[in-house]
C-alpha cells in the first residue's frame, strides 16, 4: 500500500513539472495569449516640414485690354478689310464706311472757310483805310469803331469756319475704321451694306482682345479669406503678400500651362451677390494658346504652412469618436491616438493636432493591430519573407 501511494505521488510530480515547463516555454518564446503572432507593420516617423497650402479656384481668361470697335459716324458699311478672328495691329483698317457724304461736307466747309477769310480780309482793309482818315479828322470815330468791330466779327467767323473744316475732315477719316489696339479680333457684327452709326447696337462693329499679356479672373470666398487671415495672424500660415503671389493654370484637359502668372489685383470689397473677393492675375501668354473666355483652374502659389505634420491617408482610421491613428510606443505596443486633420496634401493628410515630432505612426498592417497589443516593425523596402535570397527561403538549387 505504501509503495502504491509513492508511485502515484511520483507520477503527479512528473505531470506538474512538465506542465510548468510548458507554461514557462509559452511565457518566454511563444505567441501572445490567443496563439496569434504579433502583426508586422510599417511605420512613418513624424517629422514636421514646410508645405505649400493648396488654394485652387475656378478662373476665366480675359484679354488684358478688351475694346469695342464702334462706328464714329453714320453711313453705309461698304466693306470689311480684315480677317475675322485673326490678330490685328493697332492702326490697321478694319471697315470702310461710305465716305461720299463726308467728302462733300468737307468741300462745303472748305468753301465756307474761304468766304470767311475773304470777309476778314475786306474788313482788315477797311480798318487800314480809316486809320489815317481818323488821324486827319476826315472821318468820324464811330465809322472807325464800326470798321474795327466788323473785322473782329470776320475773324471770329473765319475761326468758326476753320473749326467746321476740321470737324468735316475728322468725320471723313472716321469712315475708315481702324483698330485702336493690337490683339485678337472677333467676328464682324454687321455685314456689308448695313447702315451703321455711332449710337446703339448699330455702332458696335467688332471686338478686339489683347492677349499678350492676358488676364485670368478668379475669386476667393469670404470664408476662405477669413481662414487665410487668421492663419497668417496665428503664424500657422505664411504668405509673401498679394503682389508677390504666383498662379499656376490647369487647363480643361488636366495639363498645366507652362507659364506661371502673377497676381496683379485684389479687390478691396466683397461682392455682396457672391460673397467672394475678386482677384486677377497676369500671364505672358507668349505662344497665344490662352484664349479669352476660356475656363481654367487657378492654383495660388506662395502660401505655405511651416512645421506641418503629414501622415499618409491610409494611416488615418475612422472610429465612432472621429479620426485616429495607431502610434507605436517605446515598448513596441500600439496605441490609438485621436487626431484632427485638415486638408489633403497629395497622398497625405495634414494633421492639425494629436501628433508630435518623433511619433511613429503605423502606415501598413493597421488591419491586424489591436490597441495595447505588441507589434513588429518591419522595413517597408525589405523583400517579403520567403522571397529568394532571404533567410529561410527555400533552396532553388539541385538535389
Amino acid at each position: 500500500m505504501n509503495s502504491g501511494r509513492f508511485r502515484a505521488a511520483a507520477a503527479a510530480i512528473v505531470v506538474l513539472s512538465l506542465t510548468g515547463m510548458a507554461a514557462c516555454g509559452k511565457k518566454v518564446g511563444g505567441p501572445p495569449p490567443g496563439g496569434f503572432p504579433a502583426p508586422q507593420v510599417t511605420v512613418a516617423t513624424v517629422a514636421p516640414r514646410t508645405v505649400a497650402v493648396p488654394y485652387e479656384f475656378t478662373g476665366r481668361i480675359e484679354g488684358s485690354r478688351e475694346v469695342e470697335v464702334r462706328a464714329r459716324v453714320a453711313g453705309i458699311l461698304l466693306r470689311r478689310t480684315y480677317d475675322e478672328g485673326r490678330p490685328v495691329t493697332k492702326g490697321q483698317s478694319l471697315f470702310q464706311i461710305d465716305p461720299a457724304n463726308y467728302r462733300a461736307e468737307l468741300q462745303a466747309a472748305e468753301a465756307a472757310l474761304a468766304q470767311a477769310k475773304a470777309a476778314e480780309g475786306r474788313s482788315a482793309r477797311d480798318v487800314s483805310r480809316l486809320e489815317p482818315l481818323l488821324a486827319a479828322h476826315a472821318t468820324s470815330k464811330k465809322d472807325y469803331d464800326n470798321a474795327v468791330s466788323d473785322l473782329e466779327e470776320a475773324k471770329a467767323g473765319a475761326l468758326s469756319a476753320q473749326a467746321r473744316v476740321e470737324q468735316a475732315r475728322l468725320d471723313l477719316t472716321y469712315t475708315r475704321v481702324e483698330a485702336p489696339i493690337s490683339g485678337l479680333s472677333s467676328r464682324a457684327e454687321h455685314s456689308e451694306g448695313s447702315l451703321v452709326g455711332p449710337s446703339g447696337d448699330a455702332g458696335v462693329l467688332t471686338h478686339i482682345s489683347q492677349v499678350r499679356p492676358i488676364w485670368v479672373r478668379f475669386s476667393n470666398s469670404d470664408q476662405g479669406l477669413l481662414t487665410l487671415r487668421k492663419g497668417i495672424a496665428a503664424k500657422t500660415i505664411t504668405s509673401p503678400g498679394t503682389d508677390a503671389l504666383e498662379v499656376e493654370l490647369v487647363l480643361p484637359d488636366g495639363s498645366v500651362h507652362p507659364e506661371r502668372g502673377k497676381v496683379n489685383f485684389s479687390d478691396s470689397q466683397i461682392d455682396s451677390s457672391t460673397g467672394s473677393v475678386g482677384l486677377r492675375a497676369e500671364v505672358a501668354n507668349a505662344a497665344g494658346t490662352l484664349i479669352p473666355g476660356q475656363f481654367v483652374r487657378v492654383r495660388l502659389l506662395g502660401i505655405e504652412r511651416p512645421n506641418a505634420i503629414l501622415v499618409p491617408q491610409r494611416a488615418v482610421q475612422q472610429g465612432p469618436q472621429g479620426k485616429f491613428v495607431f502610434v507605436v510606443g517605446a515598448d513596441n505596443k500600439a496605441e490609438a491616438r485621436p487626431v484632427t486633420v485638415g486638408d489633403w496634401q497629395g497622398q497625405d493628410w495634414i494633421v492639425e493636432s494629436g501628433l508630435a515630432a518623433g511619433d511613429r505612426v503605423i502606415v501598413d498592417g493597421v488591419v491586424k493591430v489591436q490597441p495595447g497589443a505588441p507589434v513588429v516593425i518591419v522595413d517597408p523596402n525589405a523583400p517579403p519573407a520567403g522571397a529568394p535570397g532571404t533567410p529561410g527561403a527555400p533552396s532553388t538549387g539541385g538535389n
